[in-house]
């Protein structure tokens, strides 16, 4: 038993979930456009509503609607993390033909970056119960919450592993995004991994950057150690320009580093049905932009 193992046992307990059978190689995402569920927060509800979605009914959505299968799932976007609701909507996504790629365990005032062990133990516990959703739900990756004050590297590295160990059980991957502490550092995703071990990926997100000279050098920066991204896009014009920052560039420096999918959107509206038509002129442009390069 490594130090790591030990660590997770007598600090966490061992729980009972089971890791996840070993079956097929996941089928490969390049090339794929797909969603984040936190683009629809303010329109989602547990049950039908007049005006709303439920999330059981987004997979339907996608393949029917939207032309895109891969779900990037978000925790607050979830009704229920128990075991019925998490089969439940992995058995929509497989009828609909949609692929849950990852969930961002986005639990607040969970800190794996805290000296005391206590709280630190706490915060393993809260992501490991989390990680057994992600199992049931199929995902392939989990995203812990980057923290809003800058760590000491040490203390969160090993919280990090620790996840990665258990998650590693479940047939499960975990990712780090740009966000919190990491957004002013450019130097921050590939310094974390460094620290963590390589079996950390990375998510980029195109969006959650302090400044464009911070964002561009921070993607360039990021995106080797990607398998997922983040393709966040702010107030978009009626042509489906962006003003704030150039995602065509975002996306070509994604594609020099050899990443090819899944571009999940992030993309917000109050309208809904303006935010169906903008995630659409957002997926065409990004298509256009695969086949061009």
């Amino acid at each position: 038993m490594n130090r790591r193992r030990f660590l997770l046992s007598t600090t966490c307990g061992i729980l009972a979930a089971k890791p996840t059978p070993a079956g097929a190689k996941p089928a490969p995402l390049d090339g794929e456009v797909g969603i984040t569920t936190g683009s629809f927060v303010r329109h989602l509800s547990p049950t039908a509503q007049t005006g709303k979605l439920r999330l059981l009914d987004l997979p339907h959505l996608m393949r029917n609607d939207l032309d895109m299968r891969v779900i990037d799932l978000m925790t607050a976007t979830l009704p229920s993390l128990d075991q019925r609701y998490c089969e439940q909507l992995r058995s929509a996504a497989e009828a609909a033909g949609c692929q849950l790629t990852n969930l961002k365990m986005n639990q607040p005032d969970v800190d794996l970056g805290s000296a005391d062990t206590a709280v630190r133990a706490e915060a393993v516990r809260v992501y490991r119960d989390t990680i057994d959703a992600a199992a049931t739900l199929g995902v392939r990756w989990v995203r812990p919450l980057p923290m809003k004050a800058r760590p000491d590297l040490s203390v969160y590295a090993e919280s990090y592993q620790m996840l990665i160990d258990y998650a590693g059980e479940r047939g499960i991957g975990v990712l780090v995004e740009n966000f919190g502490w990491m957004q002013g550092d450019p130097d921050a995703i590939p310094n974390f991994i460094a620290a963590v071990g390589p079996e950390l990926k990375a998510q980029p997100d195109t969006g959650n950057w302090t400044t464009n000279e911070i964002r561009y050098i921070g993607l360039e920066k990021a995106f080797p150690y990607a398998v997922s991204c983040d393709f966040k896009a702010r107030e978009l014009a009626p042509d489906g320009s962006h003003a704030l920052y150039d995602l065509k560039r975002c996306f070509d420096i994604g594609w020099k580093a050899g990443f090819r999918g899944p571009w999940c959107l992030e993309h917000f509206h109050a309208d809904l049905t303006q935010l169906y038509h903008e995630m659409g002129l957002l997926r065409d442009q990004l298509r256009r932009w695969m086949k061009a390069a």
